[in-house]
């Protein structure tokens, strides 16, 4: 079986920045455990997977360990595809997902906006081996699905060393590393090696929790953040009650095909 392929760099203006996810259209479901071979061969952060279901386009996201129940970049990435690839001509589309229900994608110009659900964090003690795994002790920590450390400077957050098996065993999906920015309203990192990725290079999904907390501290619902990894990315964010909107560029780097055999079908919808 004959599939295509798009690899795009997203959360970026160009090539060889932001965070690269791989997009495989698909015309009906495969198996999970094919998606997921896929996904490991491609050795991406994530790779997206989406049917089209007459005006509306079923959607989900493997690392190379898990199907992950939210992705950004990869959504920004699918979106880009089905725009500039594959000729879709309205300015918004709708993605049926089977762990964070419907998500829209709307186009102005270049820039892509996500529409996903916030996920405020609670301030808690901070975990044992934490600082340590980081190597610098945060300010503070909160929780949602993820750790989330605050540290006072942008230069902390650079020179963080994490430990990357001392925080696969932290017992979280991630932990998330902030601080106010220097160019920007707030910086982060992101580090889930218990998923199969050490540090993600731009997370949408990480603002769903980064962007309630920084408009709460900063007084203001639209900020600029940027992501401190080495390939580095921008979003533009901004908080609506119990949602998000989080905004960026994407750019085009491989389309192709891949071969696999059949692998049977599964339902996805949300």
């Amino acid at each position: 079986m004959k599939l295509r392929i798009f690899q795009v760099d997203a959360f970026t203006r160009e090539a060889f920045h932001g965070n690269p996810a791989a997009v495989v259209p698909l015309e009906e479901w495969l198996s999970a455990e094919m998606m997921l071979n896929i996904a490991a061969e491609n050795n991406l952060a994530e790779t997206a997977f989406f049917v089209r279901k007459r005006d509306r386009f079923e959607l989900t996201w493997f690392t190379p360990e898990i199907e992950i129940d939210l992705c950004g970049h990869a959504t920004l990435a699918s979106a880009y595809v089905i725009w500039n690839e594959l000729g879709f001509e309205g300015d918004e589309i709708a993605f049926d997902t089977p762990k964070s229900g419907t998500l829209a994608v709307t186009r102005e110009g270049e820039l892509m906006t996500l529409d996903f659900p916030s996920r405020p964090a609670e301030e808690t003690d901070i975990p044992e081996g934490l600082a340590d795994a980081l190597g610098a002790t945060p300010e503070k920590v909160l929780k949602s699905r993820d750790y989330l450390a605050v540290y006072n400077t942008e230069s902390e957050v650079l020179a963080l060393r994490p430990d990357f098996r001392a925080i696969s065993e932290l017992g979280v999906h991630a932990v998330i590393a902030t601080a106010p920015g220097d160019q920007s309203d707030f910086v982060s990192r992101f580090f889930a090696p218990s998923v199969g990725v050490d540090e993600d290079p731009v997370t949408g999904s990480a603002h769903c929790t980064l962007i309630p907390y920084w408009a709460e501290q900063l007084g203001k619902n639209e900020l600029y953040a940027r992501q401190v990894s080495k390939r580095g990315g921008e979003l533009f964010c901004e908080l609506r009650g119990d949602r998000v909107r989080i905004a960026g560029n994407a750019v085009l780097y491989l389309k192709g095909e891949i071969y696999v055999e059949a692998g049977g079908e599964r339902s996805v919808a949300a």
